[in-house]
């Protein structure tokens, strides 16, 4: 697997966020900003060399956090002078890099809380693609394009999104860009593209947004006080109608000689409530906008991959799994008969205890007459 590189900037004054000394090394709930960013690099799962490009003037510092953060793998973590713009710091990070690094991760320190899980897309991504990725969140709100104070018209957002980092790169290629660089670029991908490179985007992550201003510092206070010690719960709702055709899967098991479940994978709908609950509960959305129904790698998909996905975006959002109750709402199949057997089996899936329950609605609603399933599920979480 080609070497990995991961280049952090962190040498940016900091001016909009007014605390009088460059951002990194402002505190975010008594860590600095730095610390919180290395944190989430350096939980990621590949090894990689980390080059920190900080301010001069505070060379010494960065040291120590990388210090502080890294432990035993320090010696993996380089720290250099940053330059008179994000694009000079940039170039003195590639610098930097070893000669054996083929794939390189530019990263703001800024986005302090971009979840380990994040780095680990991005560089699969790139080795995948062979060429610029950048992680991306869709526009919400309406946009409209203005001159003078003047609204001309409405742009579709349906083309637009958010950028994030970690962007990633080939290496070489990126070397290359930034050398025939002629002017100032906003990111990476900027220049990357610039030189005739092609960018593609794979989905960010909430958390990771950029800390610039007052405000945006205490949102993360706020996102980081509700975790430390701290519990959260989810709820996930799932319904799918019988399927006669279809073999029936349900709560991680086959069900022999029971109607199956319409879907677009495998209709288990306490797995997917499961996941919605675990999902709801780490605040990453949901199962349709994780895995949605358009997506073709899903189709029949068993959705056992969905919850080991889920638990391994919650666990890089810092979150572990305490405990899950389903309560399964359907005519049938029975489930008493096999209900241990489906809690020892989720219990070991989701690697935290899980029980199930059961009940009917008495004739009432489309699961008293018989035509589908309802599953409710309920998560709780810890702050890892």
């Amino acid at each position: 697997m080609p070497a990995l590189g991961i280049v952090v900037v962190a040498a940016g004054s900091g001016t909009r966020l007014g605390h009088g000394e460059p951002k990194a090394f402002v505190e975010l709930r008594g860590i600095p900003i730095l610390e919180h960013a290395l944190g989430g690099v350096l939980d990621s799962t590949e090894p990689a060399q980390v080059v920190v490009v900080a301010p001069e003037s505070r060379l010494g510092d960065a040291r120590t956090i990388a210090r502080r953060v890294a432990g035993p793998v320090a010696a993996s973590v380089t720290v250099v002078a940053g330059g008179d713009s994000r694009q000079a710091s940039v170039a003195a990070g590639l610098a930097a890099l070893g000669p054996d690094v083929a794939v390189v991760l530019v990263h703001d320190a800024a986005r302090a809380l971009t979840p380990s899980d994040q780095f680990d897309r991005v560089a699969r991504a790139v080795r995948a693609t062979g060429g610029g990725v950048i992680p991306a969140l869709p526009v919400a709100d309406t946009m409209k394009r203005v001159v003078d104070e003047v609204v001309l018209d409405t742009v579709d957002r349906r083309d637009l999104v958010h950028v994030q980092t970690p962007q990633g790169f080939p290496r070489a290629a990126l070397d290359a860009a930034y050398a025939a660089a002629t002017q100032e670029y906003t990111d990476d991908a900027s220049v990357f593209a610039a030189h005739g490179g092609t960018v593609t985007t794979v989905e960010g992550e909430a958390r990771a947004f950029k800390i610039t201003t007052p405000w945006d510092l205490r949102r993360a206070e706020n996102v980081l006080g509700a975790h430390p010690g701290g519990l959260r719960t989810g709820i996930g709702v799932d319904v799918h109608a019988y399927d006669e055709e279809s073999p029936l899967w349900l709560g991680g098991l086959y069900w022999s000689g029971e109607p199956g479940l319409s879907g677009h994978s495998d209709g288990d709908a306490v797995l997917h409530a499961v996941c919605d609950a675990l999902l709801g509960a780490a605040g990453l959305g949901d199962l349709g906008s994780r895995f949605g129904t358009s997506d073709p790698r899903f189709a029949d998909a068993a959705s056992e991959v969905f919850v080991r996905e889920t638990l391994a975006l919650v666990g890089g959002a810092g979150f572990t799994v305490v405990n899950v109750s389903v309560q399964v709402i359907a005519a049938r199949p029975k489930i008493a008969p096999r209900r241990s057997e489906v809690e020892s089996h989720l219990s070991v899936l989701v690697g935290a205890p899980v029980t199930l329950g059961a009940t009917t609605t008495d004739g009432l609603g489309f699961t008293g007459r018989a035509e589908g399933v309802a599953a409710i599920a309920t998560a709780l979480l810890s702050a890892s």
